[in-house]
């Protein structure tokens, strides 16, 4: 367990607490939303820490947070139709899910081996001064564990995640209280998939209509089709070895023909969640028949690691 320590905000605790981001250690800080638990989104291992604190199910793409809209160009493709909604409603609670960049340099883990990213320019002082003294975006979903009531207040942090983050700024109570709108801009027709304080008819006035992926649609949000984002190469789930012309994913020591990986050598989950994405991506190559993975311990980060696995080797479509 991690000592937590509550910081009231000042220059001083600005700085450490951007020092321990830096590091590799998770910090909560207010927005004008809610609490946020935050970690360098350009870390694997940090935003595998997120997903180990909250005890998260799956692996839901994550906000990466920026100081500036021209932060947030560094990482994603932003069409006329984004730029605007930018202009108009950044900093504030408003999110982005725009197509990644190729040089973006934040965590396939952090967008769920998605090839679009969710961003975000925070109004709040303290989450804009943080974000700025640390230098890096900042993923960060609600400070809480997974299906709790989201915190707006150091308090509600502190009673939710004692012991899992290194520092909590408080800045007192949040003044909207609701997590961000996510507007999909990805694609074709722009499409709320999380509602908040940012509305459609605050939307359309500027890029049209606004579509709403509500329950049962197409497409709810990144991460819910049963088959998503697979590799191109069919996925064998739970094998102890490689069949002929696959390339085989261990956890633990491994052995298998060459270019197999593990995802961990000491069987940490931590380090194998962080690494997850990144190998399924490296084994996708030209020549092989498949990718067979070992098995994954059902507990703690492997239940979210299995999760991805079933939908990465699940029937295409």
């Amino acid at each position: 367990m991690t000592e937590t320590r509550i910081l009231k905000p000042s220059d001083d605790a600005i700085r450490e607490a951007a020092d321990a981001l830096r590091r590799g250690e998770l910090v909560a800080f207010p927005t004008e939303t809610v609490y946020g638990l935050g970690g360098d989104a350009t870390d694997d291992r940090a935003v595998a820490k997120i997903f180990e604190a909250k005890a998260r199910p799956s692996f839901n793409p994550l906000i990466s947070h920026l100081p500036d809209p021209e932060s947030a160009f560094d990482h994603g493709m932003f069409d006329d139709r984004a730029r605007m909604v930018a202009k108009a409603f950044w900093p504030g609670p408003l999110t982005l899910v725009v197509p990644r960049r190729n040089d973006c340099r934040i965590s396939l883990l952090a967008s769920a081996g998605l090839d679009t990213v969710a961003l975000r320019v925070p109004s709040h002082p303290i989450a804009s001064a943080l974000l700025a003294a640390t230098g890096r975006p900042i993923a960060a979903p609600s400070a809480n564990p997974s299906g709790r009531v989201s915190p707006t207040t150091a308090e509600h942090v502190q009673a939710g995640l004692s012991g899992r983050v290194s520092i909590i700024l408080d800045g007192g109570p949040c003044s909207v209280g609701l997590e961000s709108t996510v507007l999909d801009l990805s694609g074709g027709a722009p499409t709320i998939l999380r509602p908040g304080a940012v509305t459609a008819d605050m939307l359309e006035p500027l890029i049209g209509p606004v579509g709403s992926a509500g329950h049962g649609a197409k497409i709810a949000a990144p991460g819910m089709l049963e088959s998503h984002y697979a590799p191109a190469l069919p996925v064998r789930l739970d094998a102890t070895a490689p069949e002929p012309g696959e390339l085989f994913l261990g956890f633990g020591a491994v052995s298998g023909p060459a270019g197999s990986e593990t995802l961990s050598a000491r069987g940490d989950l931590t380090e194998a969640a962080a690494r997850l994405f990144a190998l399924l991506r490296s084994l996708d190559r030209p020549g092989a028949t498949g990718i067979a993975v070992a098995p994954i311990p059902e507990t703690g980060l492997g239940i979210a690691i299995n999760d991805r696995l079933r939908r990465a080797a699940a029937p295409r479509a």
